[in-house]
């Protein structure tokens, strides 16, 4: 299957955004009101899908309701890009009734993370058109300055072609895993930035993942990518412990993942909780990783912390591992 590129975003352009999982329109609406206004200000137009501020229970609307928003997006001729309103547990649901022909028609921007992975990768594995492991507009531009900001001139970078080629993704000065909301009186606990060398090497090769929790939802079904020899995996998650890691990172050597990949990037962990063990994170799966050579690079920054860079899905990109760079090779958008 061919990659297509989706034409980039400008300023005055239409952004349309969906909630796939959670209604979290309906249980923040001032920090909702606020990020509204303040992507207006950046100089886009927002286009609230049809499930807005609709609730049903633990999920903004019916299987069927929740598709038919995306398509609606899909369909309207004024948008160019759909964000994700948040995250959530069950993106998973719409993945049949997703309109991937009129997206390989009118091929657009789609954008999201956490929960979102399996729109991003379903997208992918249907059509070829590269997706964006990126910012949800509530649970990213939500947020108080000044990560918000940074977060979004990471976006711009990428699906504004702001950026030359090659592109060495930035490792931001400082980071945190705090949620606070535009609208509270809060301040941030803030950490010095620092990518983790686990394994040592350079490789070249397609990007592909996202949140792996999430993965689990979809894995083995035609809507997952398939991994190729040389892919750059990408994995990422939040609020798990030892047990949980070591079983999903089990998932993906049973099924032979490993095996075919060229490197591993894995971001920051944010919310983990070790459970008393010591082991970080990272550490739990090197168990696994162990009798394999591909370059591992840990703790970037495209993740449930803060900030976030945008990643391109299906985008060819350099991992070396050893100088702690991930760099994009080619054009995300057109």
């Amino acid at each position: 299957m061919s990659r297509i590129l989706p034409p980039r975003l400008r300023k005055g352009d239409t952004i349309g955004i969906f909630s796939p999982s959670t209604p979290a329109s309906t249980w923040v609406p001032e920090r909702t009101r606020l990020t509204l206004a303040f992507m207006e200000e950046q100089g886009y137009r927002i286009k609230p899908g049809a499930l807005f501020g609709h609730k049903e229970n633990y999920r903004s609307g019916s299987i069927r309701e929740r598709a038919d928003e995306l398509n609606a997006l899909i369909a309207d001729p004024e948008v160019t890009c759909i964000m994700a309103v948040s995250g959530g547990f069950v993106s998973n649901s719409i993945l049949p009734y997703i309109d991937y022909a009129a997206l390989l028609k009118h091929p657009k921007i789609i954008v999201g993370y956490s929960d979102v992975t399996a729109v991003l990768l379903a997208v992918y594995a249907k059509t070829g058109l590269t997706t964006f492991y990126g910012p949800n507009l509530i649970s990213t531009f939500g947020e108080k300055p000044p990560f918000s900001i940074e977060s979004l001139r990471y976006f711009e970078d990428i699906v504004c072609g702001k950026h030359s080629l090659p592109y060495v993704f930035p490792t931001p000065a400082i980071w945190t895993e705090d949620s606070i909301g535009i609208e509270e009186d809060l301040t941030y606990t803030t950490y010095p930035n620092k990518l983790l060398t686990l394994r040592d090497g350079q490789v070249s090769g397609r990007i592909i993942g996202g949140n792996l929790n999430t993965m689990l939802g979809f894995f083995g079904t035609p809507y997952m990518p398939e991994i190729h020899d040389g892919d750059i995996l990408y994995l990422e998650d939040c609020r798990q412990y030892p047990e949980s890691i070591e079983r999903s990172f089990s998932l993906l050597e049973n099924a032979g993942v490993f095996a075919r990949i060229g490197g591993l990037i894995l971001g920051k962990h944010a919310d983990y909780n070790s459970y008393g063990s010591e082991l970080k994170s990272w550490e739990v799966p090197m168990e696994l990783l162990g009798k394999y050579a591909f370059p591992i690079l840990a703790e970037f920054d495209c993740s449930h912390t803060r900030p976030m860079l945008t990643l391109p899905i299906g985008a060819e990109v350099c991992l070396d591992a050893s100088e702690k760079t991930v760099t994009l090779l080619e054009a995300a958008v057109m």
